[in-house]
């Protein structure tokens, strides 16, 4: 069976079957845009590309990943991570030369000079001493340049925050589920606040997005209410919040957003599991110390973990000491001793239960949950999909009860997802214990929560932050496409004016020279006519005065 996928019907997803065939490089008006991931443990590059704007300055730019011509993503990746430039800076670019080459081989050659490239490094360079950083970005701005034509300067090589890594990812995933387009009204909407003055606006509710991976847990959202917050919160707040405007136009509040994103250290489901077995160790051998017991001292007394299948052996090694453990399933017992994880790995890191959390209206909400949320639900359970928190309970537990040889011969019957492996199986019921627990105790999402997806894949692909980064980095370029079609309509009304003025100016003219020579004809008629009767006048006065020859003389 093929995993559930959070994919709405209706013509909304025909639409998008398009971004999944080639793009065309032979059409001249589209755009392109290239983002370097340099993460911790390797390097990935993604090329996207986009039409002209519609003109529509409400509307974002229709950014989508770039396909080759058998339709396959524009990906490719490095290992390892940009962190080995470390000791020698100027082994930055090399560094990064196959994937800029990668990507140069694929944006039409003519188009080199006005594609932007991001390099954003996150949490392998975080760990850097700044100077090292700063370095290794100026390596790059200085060097990239020379070999490679690209739109590319100082502003666009950085390290980014694990904020600003949550807030792309959050953009990403809610551009891509179209809920920035304002002119549908399908869909549920919320009202948010804008600025101090009480004003509001009524818009597309957004999702908020649940990432789990094996070291960290990351929540973002968008708060709608700005004035759900007491002083002390708003100071607790500051570092939590992001306000960030999407649109072209900054007078314009429709794509204002306000968002809280938190990353949460050692809440990842590994690290989790790490921190439940020296939990267990250190509580077994003080229990020992106490009551003057051997549990866990041996394979023939070990201690009765919870979160293991039934009958599953394991052993936890720490230093020197060894606890030999057997699994026994109990699912509710498993969550209830997870409970004191939530408080963190210790004082100096976040705690899930004690964090300041912005409000969630889970009346009018909607939620995803990536990666060990999708994981859990999906891999053994095959309940990806809409999050259901009694189906979830219901169904961990019966996994957990089953003996370990029972499970494993399911495993190779091939009744789980094709992703599942031994480290699946061996860890579900702790990882299933666990999501509960951060889910409905650390986040306080309501058993009844009927608005949580899980999903591996939005529209039948995968999702990453860089979508998010080029959106806000390319958020203005809509006013240059918007500028020149001004231009251009102001060009063409003038050229109307021009041509109408000019026709009425001809006219004008021709009435002019007309009624000139009309004037003309009249004054000779008029200088004709007085000369006509002036000779009529001679004519009769020679009449008179002059005597006929032969009358002068008698008889």
């Amino acid at each position: 069976a093929s995993s559930p996928r959070p994919v709405p019907p209706g013509p909304r997803y025909l639409a998008r079957v398009a971004e999944l065939t080639a793009t065309d490089t032979e059409d001249s008006a589209l755009n392109y845009g290239v983002v370097i991931d340099c993460g911790s443990s390797g390097s990935r590059v993604f090329v996207y590309f986009w039409p002209p704007h519609n003109g529509n300055p409400h509307d974002l730019l229709d950014i989508k990943q770039m396909r080759d011509s058998s339709s396959r993503p524009v990906v490719k990746k490095i290992k390892p991570g940009i962190s080995v430039a470390a000791a020698a800076p100027e082994q930055a670019t090399p560094y990064l030369r196959p994937l800029l080459q990668f990507a140069a081989a694929h944006v039409p050659a003519q188009k080199h000079k006005e594609t932007p490239l991001y390099i954003l490094c996150t949490a392998g360079m975080r760990l850097l001493p700044e100077g090292q950083q700063a370095a290794i970005l100026e390596d790059l701005v200085r060097n990239v340049p020379l070999e490679f034509d690209f739109l590319f300067s100082k502003s666009h090589a950085e390290v980014i925050s694990g904020k600003q890594e949550g807030v792309y990812a959050w953009i990403g995933i809610n551009f891509v589920l179209g809920r920035f387009d304002h002119e549908d009204e399908e869909d549920a909407v919320v009202t948010v606040a804008l600025g101090h003055k009480g004003e509001s606006l009524v818009r597309k509710r957004t999702v908020g997005i649940l990432d789990m991976g094996g070291a960290s847990l990351q929540i973002a959202y968008e708060v709608p209410d700005s004035g759900a917050f007491s002083p002390q919160q708003k100071e607790a707040a500051k570092s939590l919040l992001a306000e960030f405007n999407l649109g072209c136009d900054v007078q314009h509040a429709g794509h204002v957003y306000r968002v809280y994103v938190n990353t949460f250290l050692g809440f990842g489901g590994n690290f989790a599991r790490q921190r439940y077995e020296e939990l267990v160790l250190n509580q077994t051998y003080v229990h020992n110390r106490l009551h003057g017991q051997q549990t866990g001292l041996s394979p023939e007394t070990p201690f009765l973990d919870p979160c293991l299948p039934v009958g599953l052996e394991d052993t936890v090694v720490r230093g020197s000491q060894t606890l030999y453990v057997r699994g026994r399933g109990d699912w509710p017992a498993c969550a209830e001793l997870l409970q004191p994880l939530l408080a963190g790995p210790n004082s100096s890191q976040a705690s899930l239960a004690g964090a300041y959390k912005a409000p969630i209206d889970f009346g009018n909400s909607e939620f995803y949950g990536f990666s060990e949320f999708f994981y859990c639900t999906e891999d053994v359970l095959r309940l990806g999909g809409r999050y259901s928190a009694p189906t979830f309970t219901s169904a961990a537990q019966e996994y957990c009860s089953q003996r370990w040889e029972v499970l494993t011969q399911r495993f190779r019957g091939g009744l789980y997802s094709s992703h599942a492996d031994q480290h699946r199986l061996k860890y579900q019921c702790f990882k299933s214990a666990w999501m509960y627990q951060v889910l409905h105790q650390g986040f306080r999402f309501p058993l009844d929560y009927p608005s949580l997806r899980t999903a591996q894949l939005v529209y039948d692909r995968e999702v990453q932050w860089t979508l998010g980064a080029i959106l806000y980095k390319t958020r203005f370029l809509p006013l240059r496409d918007l500028r020149q079609e001004s231009i251009r309509q102001a060009h063409a009304s003038w050229l109307r004016l021009s041509f109408v003025y000019n026709h009425y100016l001809f006219f004008a003219c021709i009435l002019v020279v007309a009624l000139a020579i009309v004037l003309y004809l009249l004054r000779l008629r008029r200088i004709h006519r007085r000369q006509l009767r002036s000779a009529q006048l001679t004519l009769l006065w020679l009449d008179k005065v002059v005597v006929p020859p032969g009358q002068g003389n008698g008889p």
